[in-house]
Order: C-alpha cells, then sequence, then structure tokens
C-alpha cells in the first residue's frame, strides 16, 4: 500500500484483515448489466473494485446481471469485456448471474418452503397501491397467506410457462408495515416469455435484482459488495435474504457515485440518444461512454487519473467536467506527438525563397519527452498558414503577421510580411512574406527577435484531412434534473466538421486512435475510420485550461 490515508472503504477492509474475516482474503467484483455502454460513471466503479482488490493483495470477478432478457445483449456483454481491458484490468473469473439461475430458483423453492415467500396473482399496480407510503403502512396481499403447498405447485407452474407475463409474481414475506419500503414484501420473480442471450427460451421466470444480486455475491464468497450509494436502502433486504437462505455472508457496502457537469449518464437517456438518431451511435466522441471517449482521444491513464483524483465519498457531489478534461491534457501533453495542420488556410507564398525547392527540416515529436525523437518536415515557397495570423490592420500587441511585422515559423524561418493579394470582393485569398535565410531554428545568426511563433504546412506535400471539433453535447450543467425533456438542452455547436484542413505528410502514418498535440490548436487523435487516404481527426480537448490553477491550489 502507499501512503496516502485510507479511505472508508480501505478502512472497513483493511479492518476486516486486521479481525481476520474470511482468513484475510479479498475478492471483489464489478457486475454490470449487460443492456448498454459503460459510461465514465462505470469507470469509477471499475477503477474503485479492481483497485481495492489491488490494494489488499486480492481479485476481482466480472459478473453480468443479466437478469432481465429484454434490454440485454451479446453486443453489450462484449463491448463491456472490451472497455474493461482498454482500461487496464484484468478479471479473476467471468460469470453470469444466469449461470446461477437454477440455484437461485432453488434458493426461492427454499424460502417458499419456510413460509418467507409467496406466489401473488395481483398486477403490479395493484402491488404498488398496496405498498402504502413510506410514512402509512402497506396492507397485505390477499394472496400473502396461501399455503406453503399451494406456492410450491403454482411456482412450479410458473416456471413451466403456463401463466402469461404479470399474471403472477413471487414476492418474499417480510414486513408490510416496515419504514424500509424494500422490505414490504419486494418481488423476487417476475414472468417474462422472452429470448435470453444466453439460456435462450429455457427460462420465462427471471429474478429481480434484489434478489439475484445478493445471492450471486454469495455463490462466489464476495466479501466486499461495493455498490453506489441508491443501493444503501436495499443493504437491509441484501442481508435479510443472505440470512434466511444462511449463505455466505458477503457485506455490502455503498459509496457515492459522483455525477458530472454538462453530462447524462443514464443508459435509457443515453440508449435514447442513439435510437433518436442524436449520435451517431455509443461510441459517438460527445457520448460520456468509454467508447465514445476512447474514440474522442481519452487515454486509459487520464481516466484512472481522473477516477483517482476524485476520490471516495459518502455522499453524492457534483464534479466539475474541467477535472476530467484536466486530466486527459495532463496526459496527453506528456504522451502526445506533435504535429502541424492547419484548419482554416489560406495561402503563405515566400516569395524570396527558391522555386521548385523543398527543404527537409528537422521537427521534435514532443519537447515534453526527450526520448520522442524528431521527424522531418517540408519546407518550400508555398505553405498553408491559419487564415486568423493574418490581418492587415493589426491591434497593439499583435504578434502574427501583418505587413511589416516579422514572426517565426514553428521549426524554421523567421518571415517577414510585405503584403497581400485580394479577390475582386476584397477578400484576401494569399499572404507574401520574404524570410531570413540565417534565422534557421536552432541555427539562427540572424539577430532577429519575434515574439510571435506561427505553424504551417507545406502545401505542395499538404495532405487533405477532415477535422471534427467536439464540444460538449449538453449547454446546461445538470440536464438530468432539469424541469425540461432533457433533449432540450442538446448543444446544437456540439460538432464542428471542417472539410478543407491540410496536414503535414508524416500524419499519413497515424493510425486510429493514436493521439497528437496539433500546435496551437489541441488534442486531437485519429479516428477510427481514418485511413492515410483519408484522414479524419476527432478533437479530444482544446490547449486552454481553466482547470490547472484549481488543481495546483488542491495539493
Amino acid at each position: 500500500m502507499n501512503d496516502k490515508p485510507l479511505n472508508f472503504l480501505e478502512e472497513i477492509i483493511s479492518e476486516d484483515i486486521s479481525n481476520d474475516k474470511h482468513a484475510g482474503r479479498i475478492l471483489t467484483r464489478f457486475p454490470p448489466e449487460p443492456n448498454g455502454y459503460l459510461h465514465i460513471g462505470h469507470a469509477k466503479s471499475i477503477c474503485l473494485n479492481f483497485g481495492l482488490a489491488q490494494t489488499f493483495n486480492g481479485k476481482t470477478n466480472l459478473r453480468f446481471d443479466d437478469t432481465n432478457p429484454i434490454t440485454e445483449k451479446t453486443e453489450y456483454v462484449e463491448s463491456i469485456k472490451a472497455d474493461i481491458r482498454w482500461l487496464g484490468f484484468v478479471w479473476e473469473a467471468e460469470y453470469y448471474a444466469s449461470d446461477y439461475f437454477e440455484q437461485l430458483h432453488d434458493f426461492a423453492v427454499k424460502l417458499i418452503t419456510k413460509g418467507l415467500a409467496y406466489v401473488d396473482d395481483l398486477s403490479a399496480e395493484e402491488i404498488a397501491r398496496l405498498k402504502g407510503t413510506p410514512t402509512e403502512a402497506g396492507l397485505p396481499s390477499p394472496f400473502r397467506n396461501r399455503p406453503i403447498a399451494e406456492n410450491l405447485e403454482l411456482f412450479a407452474a410458473m416456471r413451466n410457462g403456463i401463466y402469461a407475463d404479470g399474471e403472477k409474481t413471487l414476492r418474499a414475506k417480510i414486513d408490510m408495515a416496515s419504514p424500509n419500503m424494500h422490505l414490504r414484501d419486494p418481488i423476487m420473480y417476475r414472468i417474462k416469455h422472452a429470448h435470453h442471450h444466453r439460456t435462450g427460451n429455457k427460462w420465462c421466470i427471471y429474478p429481480m435484482y434484489d434478489f439475484a444480486h445478493g445471492q450471486s455475491d454469495a455463490i462466489e464468497k464476495i466479501t466486499h459488495s461495493i455498490c453506489t450509494l441508491e443501493f444503501e436502502v436495499h443493504r437491509p433486504l441484501y442481508n435479510w435474504f443472505i440470512e434466511q437462505l444462511e449463505i455466505f455472508p458477503s457485506r455490502q457496502i455503498e459509496f457515492a457515485r459522483g455525477n458530472i457537469n454538462y453530462t447524462i449518464t443514464s443508459k435509457r437517456k443515453l440508449l435514447q440518444l442513439v435510437t433518436e438518431g442524436h449520435v451517431a451511435g455509443w461510441d459517438d466522441p460527445r457520448m460520456p461512454t468509454i467508447s465514445g471517449m476512447r474514440r474522442r482521444g481519452y487515454t486509459p491513464a487520464s481516466i484512472r487519473d481522473f477516477c483517482d483524483r476524485i476520490g471516495i465519498a459518502r455522499r453524492e457531489n457534483m464534479i466539475d467536467v474541467g477535472l476530467l478534461e484536466f486530466c486527459v491534457r495532463e496526459d496527453l501533453n506528456k504522451n502526445a506527438q506533435r504535429r502541424m495542420v492547419v484548419v482554416n488556410p489560406i495561402k503563405l507564398i515566400i516569395d524570396n525563397y527558391p522555386d521548385d525547392t523543398t527543404e527537409m527540416l528537422t521537427a521534435e515529436n514532443n519537447t515534453e519527452d526527450p526520448n520522442a525523437g524528431s521527424r522531418l518536415m517540408p519546407f518550400s515557397k508555398n505553405l498553408w498558414i491559419e487564415a486568423d495570423d493574418f490581418t492587415e490592420n493589426p491591434p497593439k500587441k499583435y504578434f502574427r503577421l501583418a505587413p511589416g511585422l516579422s514572426v517565426r515559423l514553428k521549426s524554421a524561418y523567421i518571415i517577414t510580411c510585405t503584403g497581400c493579394d485580394k479577390d475582386e470582393n476584397g477578400n484576401v485569398i494569399a499572404v507574401h512574406a520574404n524570410y531570413h535565410p540565417n534565422s534557421k531554428s536552432g541555427q539562427d545568426t540572424s539577430g532577429i527577435s519575434v515574439k510571435g511563433v506561427m505553424h504551417f504546412v507545406s502545401a505542395a506535400q499538404a495532405l487533405p484531412c477532415t477535422i471534427n471539433l467536439y464540444e460538449r453535447l449538453f449547454q446546461v450543467e445538470n440536464p438530468a434534473s432539469e424541469a425540461a425533456d432533457f433533449l432540450s438542452y442538446l448543444n446544437p455547436d456540439s460538432l464542428k466538421v471542417i472539410t478543407n484542413a491540410f496536414a503535414e505528410p508524416v500524419l499519413a502514418d497515424a493510425q486510429p486512435l493514436q493521439t497528437f498535440q496539433f500546435l496551437r490548436l489541441g488534442y486531437f487523435c485519429a479516428d477510427t475510420l481514418s485511413k492515410p487516404n483519408q484522414l479524419i481527426f476527432n478533437r479530444t480537448v482544446t490547449l486552454k485550461d481553466t482547470w490547472a490553477k484549481e488543481v495546483k491550489k488542491s495539493n
């Protein structure tokens, strides 16, 4: 273990080890439901469960909570496994709640036999109506005191497909007056005549989460079942099932989920974004899914760092998405190779540079990493520069190109602007300059001092590329809690596509998902659909960082 203070979960586990509980064995689990793609909230849970196991020399199981055949798909299972591996974690064993359907059924029969469960004929609406309120006791179902033999017979008939969906349920018999609503005879099994992604049509009754979860933990002998805070009120039911069934006493502990502003993490709402075409899919770079963040250029290290920085809390809080952006900037600043790309091109003509000559200049790949090496970059008479880097009427403290002003072209020469060409409407179509031959980077003997540095791309060798400029998907800080439909808060400018950008030729070798810093523009990665003859780059995050000062204050 490191020297950092223990969080409250680590304190609990450390105490259990000190008391020789479970002989010091630590086994956690990550139990996603395969009904969608994982998002940044799941990343925190993954890092927590695997991280706790690593801290205490334990292990972590991956278990899919696949108890709802209507919403679950093998596609989601495979995406979840890929995301966990990408984040850098390896699970001890892979299980599915469906592996335990027979055991869970037998547990249900045991509770019926003990008089602690019964088959109910009430509809879901009737059950909800009789449950009461948090301050008012519920009323018992008229079927609550069915004889044990009749309950066993009816439950067997449910399993055998005799009844239609919703016609009957199996409920635990606990306490209809309990102040905890989850103990008021919760439903254990419901009927669903639906094809399951693993068991096919073998089953038509499926356990509810509250019945399957604790028992699955017990079957696997999970020592610490780490859940998000909304399951705190479920813990008494979790413990009740374990106690009545006399099975392995897994311990459920809750932590605060931590919500991120400008972000939606409800799977139902994320699915709606996908199915209604508001985004291009689960891996759209604007989505908070791990696959979307990966496609946008986020790195596993940056996400793990974010999860570590936000820490583990006992109560819900709102986390600034700026911290997440800070983490990826910090990682990419250290590791991303530098490249030059012009997104709003205008021609720069170096009038005194030789015609038909191309000079190969050396440029560093990453000034933050001495081992990153260098690359060759062409320089010629005709260059592309950013249109915003030239003006005819410069304001004070303007350090880019204007008639009579000088700048350094990155890794190349100092140039002095001499003027521009305009079209018939007065629009600038080309900028002219002279270069100073003795001002070459690394060999400068010109004595000229300039404050401005500009990037460029040699026109003859420039590669056309598409640039996707991504912004936040939502315009308000908490789109999930606002009064209006969350879709009304979608940012209409969350994606700007630039199709006339130019990149330096070395980017022809960019591999899908490879990350870069485009000088003066931000951090980008090659899209999964990018090809050498059809380059596509996604902006991960801008260079501007408003969070760095906040992080320094907290350190």
